[in-house]
């Protein structure tokens, strides 16, 4: 046999075994994008001495409108999309490569943990993969599309990436759901562990998507917003639903592209990567938030990133500040502000917004001066205070009238206007003109 012929007949035995996840690749690259790397790997399964054709992991490069990435497509056809030294070798390989270019990596995930039969070695090329992606985290954007059941360590490596897409029902968990049912007692269904709405405390940056071309969309989105700084965008457009109604959807509606991360958990803390006249930015919307650990951690994160990528960081502040339990009490609430003022300070351009309360920590975390807010704006109808209108009333002026006493308290102590008298705001905005000053304070921040 001639060593074409013979070529040929092994490319073929490499896309025999694995025809699924090729489809996905097809789907999800340019057409005829899709450039594969080390194909020829193989390694051989030592408890059932199977060779495990390519690693059991396809690697390689591609395109999505015409944007190159790295690409990490786990094969499920060969032993379940385990885990093995030589697999982990491999896509160590692969982002080493990622790395040196600065090129954006892809993870098409599906596998049901490590490959049986190779005890501490695949342990050992757990820790070297883990390690890579980590050390890629903040420099390199990851993606992760989960793209069926993902189980075991394969988890831990879909947590290091900036943004988790997960694909219809798919399901990412630590542990089986056939473990966790024989735990729990319970006959547990993969989407009711690990499923992008069972994953409400998880604080991945996560989307849902419906197939592979709604994740490239989204990917492509993303690069766009965090790699662009501006293009072509009306300034002068008001928002008049604003002035209707000051809610957390009216908000978002302000930013062109915005794309919503992590809405599965912790909804109250809206994170949303968006541009503001073309200008990319990280944007929080507080919607009536009491902190407690779980949403200041994501806020925590999601300004991480901002810090990573260079955004601006742009916050719209709704809060009553901590929330008044003993479970939030003895958490870890305190520690993640401290961590959210060491992060905030390394980002370069930020701006504050007092949309509705801004109550205590509310106002000193996010949109006080002395917190470092390049400008600080606040609506026409917002309340900054010590405390809560009721509250205050209560402490500033005691008696019985209740009712009364916060009236008064809301317009004599809560008004906007006494903290820009202070020059504390640079300005009291009227909603539907809220982007306009925005833009305005973006264009002098990014220069």
């Amino acid at each position: 046999m001639d060593r074409i012929t013979l070529l040929r007949e092994r490319k073929k035995t490499l896309k025999d075994a694995g025809k699924d996840v090729r489809e996905e690749i097809a789907s999800l690259a340019d057409e005829g994008s899709f450039v594969e790397l080390s194909a020829f790997s193989y390694s051989k399964d030592e408890l059932f001495g199977e060779e495990a054709p390519g690693e059991g992991v396809i690697t390689g490069h591609c395109t999505i409108d015409l944007y190159a990435y790295y690409l990490v497509a786990q094969n499920f056809e060969v032993s379940f999309g385990g885990l093995s030294k030589a697999n982990c070798d491999k896509i160590v390989k692969t982002l080493s490569a990622a790395e040196k270019s600065n090129t954006p990596v892809i993870y098409l995930l599906h596998s049901h943990g490590v490959r049986v039969g190779e005890g501490v070695n695949v342990l050992e090329g757990i820790g070297e993969l883990l390690m890579k992606a980590s050390r890629l985290k903040g420099n390199v954007l990851q993606f992760a599309i989960i793209d069926g059941e993902v189980y075991g360590s394969t988890a831990a490596l879909a947590s290091l990436c900036d943004v988790v897409l997960f694909k219809g029902d798919a399901s990412l968990c630590l542990n089986s759901p056939f473990v966790l049912s024989a735990k729990e007692g319970k006959n547990l269904k993969a989407a009711e562990v690990g499923g992008y709405g069972a994953l409400d405390k998880s604080l991945l940056s996560a989307l849902r998507v419906r197939d592979m071309r709604e994740a490239a969309s989204y990917i492509r989105k993303i690069c766009d917003l965090v790699g662009l700084t501006t293009v072509n965008a009306e300034l002068n457009e008001p928002a008049p639903a604003l002035n209707q109604s000051v809610t957390a959807e009216n908000i978002a509606a302000l930013l062109e592209g915005g794309v919503e991360l992590g809405a599965n958990s912790y909804p109250e803390v809206k994170t949303v990567l968006g541009r503001l006249g073309g200008i990319a930015v990280a944007a929080v919307i507080l919607d009536g938030v009491a902190l407690n650990a779980g949403n200041m951690a994501k806020i925590v994160r999601f300004a991480h990133f901002a810090s990573k990528q260079e955004l601006p960081f742009v916050i719209f502040t709704d809060c009553l500040g901590a929330e008044m339990t003993m479970s939030a009490s003895n958490s870890t609430l305190t520690s993640e502000i401290g961590e959210y003022l060491t992060v905030l300070d390394t980002i370069d351009s930020k701006i504050a917004v007092v949309t509705g309360r801004a109550i205590g920590l509310g106002y000193s975390l996010f949109a006080a001066k002395s917190a470092g807010f390049d400008y600080t704006f606040s609506l026409a109808a917002a309340q900054i205070s010590l405390f809560e209108a009721q509250a205050g009333a209560e402490i500033e002026f005691g008696g019985a009238d209740v009712e009364k006493l916060q009236r008064v308290y809301a317009e004599e102590n809560a008004d906007p206007f006494h903290a820009a008298k202070g020059g504390y705001l640079d300005d009291i905005v009227e909603p539907q003109f809220l982007k306009q000053y925005l833009i305005a304070s973006l264009q002098t921040l990014i220069g």
